[in-house]
């Protein structure tokens, strides 16, 4: 059975988005491959095994051009309003909190956060289907 154990997003600074993504969700290097032309480096917390690699091109000053077809990542955490407020106090660019329902029932409560490169996060209450 295959098992996920990373996604990979570009970024221009390794430092800022290692910053954003410890700031954001206690993610912090693991493992780091420094090439001449480009550097991975992959992140995760105790609590996972599942890892974000961050891919940074060595001499891009662009920004990546996100395009129509990225969705999003997603984390799920037990208090929403805490994290909500939490990460805009560290100056992070949160979006509202937002509620879906489905058949009148909540569905999900959640926020977006996105990171310096323009990746958005989705920020799920810990809660039925997302646990």
């Amino acid at each position: 059975m295959a098992k996920a154990i990373h996604t990979m997003i570009r970024v221009l600074d390794t430092d800022r988005s290692v910053y954003f993504y410890k700031t954001a969700f206690n993610l912090e290097p693991v493992h780091i491959l420094d090439y001449p032309d480009f550097k991975l480096t992959y992140l995760r917390n105790k609590e996972n095994d599942f890892e974000i690699e961050l891919t940074e091109n060595k001499g891009r000053t662009e920004p990546y051009d996100q395009g129509n077809a990225y969705g999003h990542l997603a984390v799920c955490v037990e208090e929403l309003e805490a994290e909500h407020a939490r990460l805009k106090e560290a100056g992070l660019a949160t979006g509202d909190l937002k509620t879906m329902k489905y058949n009148d029932e909540v569905a999900a409560r959640f926020f977006f956060v996105t990171d310096p490169d323009g990746y958005k996060i989705e920020v799920l209450e810990k809660k039925g289907h997302y646990v």
